[in-house]
């Protein structure tokens, strides 16, 4: 598992409409460290040119930055002067090598754009501040090439798009002995000849695109690529632009040691999702700082520059087979429960248990489903967390309002998926309130510890409704304290996670009033289609652990971790880039619901939490975690 944290500086780089060159966008940005400062080179669009090409022509810009992310000194560095790059220079990924630096870009030699003169060139300069010679690479249609920093089995080497307006788009090898090669026409014709022999492929599904991002960063497992992979780009549903990365071989990069299982970015943030191209982020660069940190730079909406930065050792960990492990360990004895031909009441499901670790004990409200698929709220204790020592034969909570109770057909209706939170001397336990008919709605209901304890139910207050008439929402819980005097509430109306601030929890006068988005869906990811909380966020020195299910496109639940801002738990500080917990076993994909893991609480114990998550909603069963390696991850030092 690992993270990526966005600079909160973005964008490091936008249009500035006083200067034509750039008014319109500057993107797609190339880092190179020359001395203490960093050189960023990006693609910078001018205005409208009516007599040339009305998307305003491109040339290479070029700024300057102590940081590596406050950047000044703002020029043009590469200008279209040769006649095959008459219409722009467009997306520079640069290298220094052998004592110069190698500026390859997109040349656009022709109107209207298409495979027969948009190719590869590349600026030399011996010190970056002035270009020495430009060469035009590629005899055919070509992107995005980049120059290895170092020769590989004394081969200089570069990797490329190949036909990337001629699909399928190839990712390409090349190597030669001499850098001159590069720009001789002999030397690609014997090349192109062998292409199908220096491709590598990343492509999980043929309607979807590929292009090489960064130049490769060298690491002891391999060679570090960062690339753009598009879904769906040539039809088939929606097109989703994501950042992804490779391990190629140290000797022979045309082979994949290892990948990202799927996207690391999406578009997200509102530099993301809106400018001159929407929802698009596009890798270009990437560094390697001290400490193991990388720092990705990539273009926004085709219009800003900005940076996002990993841990390399997580990274590494999560694209390398051999390392990749899920980071919650499923408890040797699953499933705790499972549903009792005993008891009408839960012969079907038993699943998705709020927890509470109380007198010694932990506490297990569960979901249960038996005759006429009637959820009730059952439970359950154990002494040590995960072997159940004591389970009521009744219902411990059951429908008692006309907003939960089902007055006609067949259908799912009751009390679903309670969350509980201890306030002071109270438990409060919210939960789904469905009557089969009407739009699902969360209720609220307390119990004083001493009552809970004492296993008197009948002391439940009366629940009432916490959430708005014909809005569905759900999946609902009170954070543990208050906020700046408030309750923090955070509930879900589909598809965002959103928060609410009270003053009071008498919902009899009013109900919730604000859906404060805190996190959505991220397209083309593991959690694309929605996604919800699982128990109330846990406290810790580093912020409010939270974790989250999300929901895909094939239907599959999984299991997220987010940390939140301790001061204003609505800011999200961290949100994991993998599942920490995704159906494997066959309780988890085999059920009422396939393929889903649904959890509704966990339980801290010194630094174990055991989270209790459902199986293909039928069982429930419980993984433990470490909260130093989850912290480690979510918030590593080199990331703060």
């Amino acid at each position: 598992m690992y993270v990526i944290r966005r600079s909160p500086h973005n964008p490091l780089i936008a249009p500035q409409n006083d200067k034509h060159w750039e008014a319109r966008g500057t993107f797609n940005p190339s880092p190179i460290q020359k001395g203490t400062i960093t050189h960023l080179l990006y693609r910078a669009q001018g205005r409208p040119d009516a007599l040339l090409t009305p998307a305003g022509i491109s040339s290479i810009g070029k700024a300057l930055s102590l940081d590596g992310e406050h950047f000044q000194n703002r020029r043009q560095f590469i200008i279209p002067e040769e006649p095959w790059e008459k219409y722009g220079c467009e997306d520079p990924r640069a290298t220094f090598f052998e004592g110069k630096y190698y500026i390859f870009y997109t040349a656009l030699g022709g109107m209207p754009f298409g495979p027969g003169n948009i190719k590869v060139a590349v600026a030399v300069s011996k010190d970056l501040e002035v270009v020495e010679e430009k060469h035009l690479i590629t005899p055919f249609n070509a992107k995005a090439m980049t120059l290895f920093p170092e020769r590989i089995g004394g081969k200089i080497t570069v990797i490329m798009t190949a036909h990337t307006d001629e699909p399928p788009a190839k990712i390409a090898i090349a190597q030669c002995n001499n850098i001159e090669e590069l720009w001789d026409l002999g030397f690609w014709e014997r090349w192109h000849q062998e292409l199908g022999e220096n491709t590598l492929n990343p492509l999980r599904f043929e309607h979807d695109h590929v292009e090489v991002g960064s130049t490769p960063i060298k690491t002891k497992d391999g060679w570090l690529l960062f690339y753009s992979y598009i879904q769906n780009y040539f039809g088939g549903g929606e097109r989703v632009f994501g950042i992804e990365s490779l391990l190629l071989d140290l000797r022979d990069p045309r082979v994949i040691v290892g990948r990202t299982k799927g996207p690391i970015m999406v578009p997200e943030d509102i530099y993301e999702r809106y400018g001159a191209v929407p929802n698009i982020v596009f890798p270009s660069g990437a560094l390697l700082k001290k400490g193991g940190r990388v720092d990705v730079y990539y273009g926004g909406a085709d219009t800003v520059c900005a940076k996002a930065s990993l841990n390399l050792p997580d990274l590494l960990s999560a694209m390398i087979p051999e390392r990749r492990v899920e980071l919650a360990v499923r408890v040797k004895n699953n499933p705790l429960l499972s549903p009792s031909a005993e008891h009408p009441w839960e012969k079907t499901a038993v699943f998705n248990a709020a927890a509470v670790d109380l007198g010694g004990s932990v506490h297990l409200l569960y979901r249960a489903m038996g005759e006429g698929n009637i959820s009730t709220i059952g439970y359950a204790r154990s002494k040590n967390g995960t072997t159940i020592t004591a389970r009521d034969k009744k219902p411990m909570y059951e429908p008692r309002e006309d907003f939960e109770t089902r007055h006609s057909g067949s259908g799912n209706s009751g009390c679903e998926d309670p969350r509980v939170t201890k306030i002071g001397d109270t438990l409060y336990m919210m939960y789904t309130a469905y009557d089969g008919e009407h739009a699902t709605r969360v209720a609220l209901t307390r119990i004083s510890a001493k009552d809970f304890l004492a296993k008197k139910w009948d002391q439940w207050s009366k629940s009432v409704l916490t959430t708005p008439d014909a809005v569905g929402d759900k999946d609902t819980c009170l954070l543990p304290e208050k906020v700046g005097g408030q309750y923090m509430l955070l509930h879900r109306i589909d598809p965002q996670l959103c928060a609410d601030f009270l003053d009071t929890l008498d919902f009899k006068k009013s109900r919730l009033t604000r859906c404060i988005e805190i996190m959505g869906p991220r397209p083309g990811c593991w959690d694309s289609q929605k996604i919800g909380i699982a128990g109330p966020p846990i406290k810790t020195p580093k912020g409010w652990l939270l974790i989250y299910h999300g929901v895909s496109k094939t239907t599959t639940y999984r299991l997220g971790a987010v940390l939140l801002d301790l001061k204003n738990p609505s800011i999200v500080l961290s949100r994991s880039v993998d599942a920490i917990l995704e159906p494997l076993e066959e309780y988890e994909r085999v059920g009422v619901v396939r393929n889903a893991v649904f959890s509704c609480g966990a339980v801290l114990r010194g630094d174990t939490l055991t989270i209790y998550y459902g199986g293909a909603d039928t069982v429930l069963c419980a993984a433990k975690v470490s909260l130093k390696k989850l912290l480690s991850i979510l918030l590593p030092n080199n990331l703060k």
